[in-house]
């Protein structure tokens, strides 16, 4: 056993109370756990669950709710009235939004529809076994200051680490960088730990939005101005490229410049001088150049809207971000960051998203990066009404996701044509998931949804390989 996906050393031993009147789940739960290093002892229904607690204590109860004595939100009543800081995680095979919200409103862990995947219900019980042995506020700490943050950049994917590793060792040059990735994906975060990981850290950090500044006003906000240069110019003020001096300039969206301003930032960094508008004498500036983009600059170049000579000035140094959907992995993270920041930001009691909401998120492609990620999990804070954000409560652009995908299909068709059975083969699958995502599970209701019978369905599922770890746990 290794990683996360085995019991940590501290975890060993630990005692789980299994809870499920389906005999088959039981014991499947009971074998899974127990290879993970649990100590793990069974109950066959809720009676027996609370008879058991009143015994003897447990450091995790996993309970079904749908029981046909007493249901799991008994057990659970039972297990907080022995002791209110009992951990308990909830699965069933009929969820609903009404149970789950009361289920978190009594005290639950978390909530775990059926079917789940193996993988993340193991992590599942690592991180609540983690909840009782840490206090959340020093858990929280801790994450803060370990490897899972570089500055404001949050993730522990190998495509993460790798920009953390390099982010240090072009903070000791004073070569420019280029930083290049989908709009998004944290391309002034990478700037910003550059800036505060170098020498230049005490002195300023200057952003200009290329994009953003009128081409009437661009000269003179990045070289400043003398009085009388202009209508309107009654003194005389200095350009951003003076106010970083020592420092560190960031041009985001570098590549929207106009070539007579690229020829005179060329020459910014070429001499290591400037001319304010309106003026004579040159002054001297020092300051590291750090520029991003998401466009492709050498297409720009090789089409004549992008100086060569500045491109290679301006990319001694790249770095690539990564889109969100290249780096999945970093999802629950990023959103456990976003949700203690605006829980904290609202005063919301809301301390963790459901093992559910966190599989809906991973499954999804987030053509807006990070920025969507956060902007999505700034709403679940806002709408969600208990301590846990729930699937109902995220709102994502499915619709737009969809017309992306089909797009992208329909221009796949290259001159070497396409293997149409494979492509046939990923749409049905993305529907047959999308089917028990709002079936929560149900293969009879999926079926259903899909206009066929559960059988076929069971046929459908097997050949495309759909029988595996998410769908065996029912």
């Amino acid at each position: 056993m290794s990683g996360r996906e085995s019991a940590d050393l501290h975890h060993q031993g630990s005692r789980i109370l299994v809870v499920d009147d389906e005999k088959g789940m039981r014991q499947f739960l009971e074998i899974m756990l127990n290879a993970e290093g649990y100590s793990v002892v069974t109950a066959s229904g809720g009676r027996e669950a609370c008879s058991l607690l009143e015994k003897e204590p447990f450091d995790l109860i996993i309970t079904d709710i749908k029981m046909k004595d007493l249901d799991g939100l008994e057990v659970l009543r039972k297990a907080k009235a022995l002791d209110p800081k009992s951990i308990v995680i909830l699965i069933s095979a009929f969820a609903t939004a009404e149970t789950a919200v009361e289920a978190m409103k009594e005290g639950a862990y978390d909530y775990i529809p059926k079917p789940f995947k193996i993988n993340e219900f193991k992590k599942i019980v690592a991180e609540a076994l983690d909840s009782k042995r840490i206090p959340s506020e020093e858990a929280h700490e801790s994450a803060k200051e370990g490897r899972f943050h570089f500055g404001l950049l949050v993730g522990e994917s190998p495509q993460m680490k790798k920009i953390y590793a390099l982010i240090e060792k072009v903070a000791r040059t004073t070569s420019n960088v280029l930083i290049s990735g989908e709009s998004g994906t944290g391309k002034e975060l990478v700037a910003r730990a550059i800036h505060l990981t170098s020498q230049r850290k005490d002195r300023p950090f200057v952003v200009i939005n290329c994009a953003g500044i009128p081409e009437s006003l661009i000269e003179s906000e990045l070289f400043g101005y003398k009085k009388g240069a202009f209508t309107g110019a009654t003194a005389d003020k200095a350009g951003l490229f003076e106010v970083a001096h020592g420092g560190t300039i960031f041009l985001d969206e570098v590549g929207e410049l106009t070539s007579s301003i690229q020829v005179k930032l060329l020459r910014v960094i070429q001499e290591r001088t400037f001319t304010p508008v309106g003026g004579r004498e040159e002054k001297s500036v020092d300051v590291r150049f750090i520029s991003a983009t998401n466009k492709d600059l050498e297409k720009e170049v090789v089409e004549g809207r992008f100086r060569e000579d500045l491109f290679f000035r301006l990319n001694v140094i790249h770095i690539h971000m990564p889109p969100l959907r290249e780096r999945s992995g970093d999802i629950p993270i990023l959103s456990q960051f976003f949700l203690e920041k605006f829980a904290k930001e609202m005063g919301r009691d809301i301390r963790k998203i459901s093992a559910y909401a966190l599989d809906i998120l991973q499954r999804y492609s987030f053509p807006g990066n990070v920025r969507e990620l956060e902007n999505i999990i700034e709403r679940s804070v806002a709408l969600e009404t208990s301590n846990i954000v729930l699937p109902e409560s995220l709102t994502l652009s499915n619709l737009k996701q969809v017309k992306q995908q089909r797009a992208r299909r329909r221009t796949d068709l290259g001159p070497d044509g396409i293997d149409l059975e494979k492509v046939l083969a990923e749409i049905e699958k993305e529907y047959i998931l999308r089917a028990l995502e709002m079936s929560k599970g149900s293969r009879e209701r999926a079926a259903k949804l899909l206009g066929l019978s559960p059988r076929s369905l069971r046929y459908r599922m097997g050949k495309l390989g759909l029988t595996g770890e998410r769908h065996k746990a029912q």
